[in-house]
């Protein structure tokens, strides 16, 4: 299984992106993928998940903002980021596999500034 992330840049506070996250290969069992970040001087923060294309869940922190849908027919899973604030600036990727990932991208680096 292999994850690529795209669709992260520099916007100032108050923008919005949309990452993207191709994923390839198959997954035994039910199709997950999750969305992750990690910004500096920071633990890793789990977004949140899309389980076989329809069951969504976020981190009571994000589901304000932050939308996870999908192309089921590309396999790609995208995050919508609205309302950016710099302190959403960090590296996000994706991950796959239910529970504990197993499969993760090489991330795609957002930075809010002020």
């Amino acid at each position: 299984v292999q994850l690529v992330e795209s669709g992260g840049g520099s916007v100032p506070a108050g923008g919005s992106l949309r990452l993207s996250c191709i994923t390839s290969g198959y997954m035994y069992g039910p199709y997950c993928v999750h969305w992750f970040r990690h910004a500096p001087g920071k633990g890793r923060e789990k977004v949140g998940t899309i389980v076989n294309y329809d069951r969504l869940t976020y981190a009571s922190s994000f589901e304000a903002r932050f939308t996870i849908s999908q192309d089921k027919d590309k396999k790609i899973v995208f995050l919508q980021m609205n309302s950016l604030k710099p302190e959403d600036t960090a590296l996000y990727y994706c991950a796959g596999g239910c529970g504990t990932p197993g499969f993760w991208g090489q991330g795609t680096q957002v930075t809010v500034s002020s």
